[in-house]
Formats: C-alpha cells, structure tokens, sequence
C-alpha cells in the first residue's frame, strides 16, 4: 500500500500490509515434490552405478535420466506457472542478480536439467539402437542424430549432474529461509529436509523399478529408505513437540497441526505415510530377507512426502502477520 510519494526524488513510501490468503499454495508443494524426485534418483542412481554397475547398470543408466528429466520439468514448469510474471521470466538470465536465491537457483536448476537431457539422449539412443527393428522410422532417424554424442561423455556428465543436483534440491531451502516472519521455516533444518526427501523418494522410485534386482541391491535401497525416514520424522517430531519454545510464532503456527488444528489429521497422515509405514515394512522386509514389502513402503513414502510437504508449506501462511 502506497503512503505517499515524494515527488523531488520519485520515492516511494510503502507500508507493509499482511496479506489474508495463502500465496504458496498445491504448486510449490508440487514442485518441491517434484524435484525431490528429479534429484533423488540422480544421487541414488549414481550410488548404484558406482556400486553395482556390473549388476543393474544398463537399466540404471536409462531410467535415471529419463525419470529425472520427467520430473525436473514438471518442477520447472509449476515454478514457471506460479511466477507473478511467467512472461518475464527470461530477465532472470539476461539480467541476472547472484545475490537472488532464485536467481541463482534458476541458473543451477536449467544447468542442471541440461546435463540430464543430454544424458537421457545418450540412453535412449542406445536403447533404440539394442532394439533398432521394433523402432518406427523417424526414431531411428533421430537416433543417427544422436550417434555424435559419445558414452563416454555419460560418466562425466554424471559427475557433474551430482555435483548439481545438491545445490538444485536444497535451494528452496534458503528461499523458504528468507521468507518474512514465517519463523517455523528455517534453512538448516529445511536444507536437511530437503536432502532427506531427495534421498526417500530417490530410493522409492528405484525399489519400484528394481523389481527383479537381487537382495542385496535392494538390501541397499531399503536402508536408504528407511534412514531417510526416521531422520525426517525425527526432525518433524522435533519442532512439533518443542518447536513452540522457539517463538510464540511457532506455537501459534504449530496448533494448526496440534490436536483439534485444522491440518492436525493431514499432519498425521503425511507423518504415518511418509515415514512411519515405510520405516516399519523396512524393518520386516529386512528381518525376514523378504522384499515384497519394500514396493508397498516405496508407494507409501512417496505419496506420503507430497502430503508432509504440503501441511508444512500452508500452515505458517495461516498466521495473520499483523
């Protein structure tokens, strides 16, 4: 709200007006979901490639890229959309301001995205080349194409994607970090979270491919998995039962999920989906060597972060600022 102008130096004097809806609404719980995914099978695909690369490889080496692709553009694409001004998203590369997190994010986040392009272009080329007779005309044309890019760059490439995909999946952090008044929110403890969810749902999506993969990849995966969640719920559990001796905010804000809250039942479930389940099928998958129970905890986790992610990115937006 403008108070008054000053018309010799153009000044402007505003006053800060709290504003009574949620701003960060279902597309940035879609996007942190998102690329908690597009990176989380970057890490988990390059510790199996360095671990079991005689093993599960080749199928590794394909799906990493092309679910990683898949998912970073949808998180691309809904931070895209929920801009004030997606059309003038472009100055954000032609006049760039590095002390922005998003700014900055933006380059590492479409860097990041353009190495895992030109590594899914690699295993798709090879792919259609093992199965050049069952592929239409214009894909083995588009497979010449490609014959430039050497799968010697993969190795590389991944290096440097892993490198990127740290930075890339906890930037968000800092931004929810920066957010005025919003004192639940703070960069340590979401940089962690941040990392954490990388690593579940990268671990998730990896048991519900390696089907058929033996016992001890999945062995592997499994306590990922289910490390990945008891520390997350820690963290949780934590600044629910003492996150009101940080501030009269966060109690504030933490009675939305207390008893009688409003996402009190939400919270719960995102908590017992996420992390709960999935920690107690991993004990019993692994107490009796069995893994039929690891595709039920992989669902259960990743269907479950997006409803953690979402309560905790609402409720400190309920709190009237003024």
């Amino acid at each position: 709200m403008v108070e008054h102008t000053v018309a010799a130096t153009n000044a402007i004097v505003t006053l800060d007006v709290p504003i009574p809806e949620v701003i960060w609404g279902w597309m940035i719980t879609l996007n942190m979901w998102a690329k908690s995914i597009g990176t989380g099978v970057v890490f988990i695909g390059a510790y199996l490639l360095a671990r079991y690369n005689d093993k599960v490889g080749e199928e590794v080496k394909f799906w990493m890229p092309l679910i990683s692709f898949i998912f970073l553009n949808i998180f691309l694409l809904f931070t895209l959309l929920d801009l004030h001004q997606p059309l003038r998203m472009w100055h954000i590369f032609a006049y760039p301001h590095f002390t922005s997190a998003i700014t900055v994010g933006a380059w590492m986040a479409t860097v990041f995205t353009g190495i895992i392009f030109i590594m899914m272009l690699i295993a798709l080329k090879n792919f259609a080349k093992k199965h050049e007779d069952k592929m239409p005309r214009f894909v083995r044309e588009l497979t010449k194409k490609c014959e430039v890019l050497s799968d010697s760059l993969y190795s590389p490439l991944l290096k440097a994607a892993v490198v990127l995909a740290v930075p890339v999946t906890m930037y968000t952090a800092t931004i929810m970090g920066e957010a005025t008044a919003r004192e639940l929110w703070q960069t340590p403890t979401e940089l962690v979270q941040m990392m954490l969810a990388a690593l579940l749902t990268g671990s998730a999506v990896f048991l519900i491919i390696g089907g058929k993969w033996g016992y001890e990849i999945k062995r592997d995966l499994a306590i990922i998995l289910g490390v990945s969640a008891f520390l997350s719920f820690t963290i949780y559990m934590g600044e629910y039962y003492f996150g009101h001796m940080k501030a009269e905010e966060v109690a504030a804000i933490l009675a939305y999920v207390k008893e009688h809250g409003a996402y009190h039942a939400m919270f719960w479930a995102g908590q017992w989906l996420a992390f709960i389940i999935p920690m107690i099928l991993v004990y019993f998958s692994l107490k009796s060597r069995s893994a039929s129970l690891l595709y039920l905890a992989s669902v259960s986790a990743i269907v479950g972060l997006y409803i953690t992610k979402h309560v905790w990115l609402i409720i400190p937006q309920l709190l009237p600022l003024s």
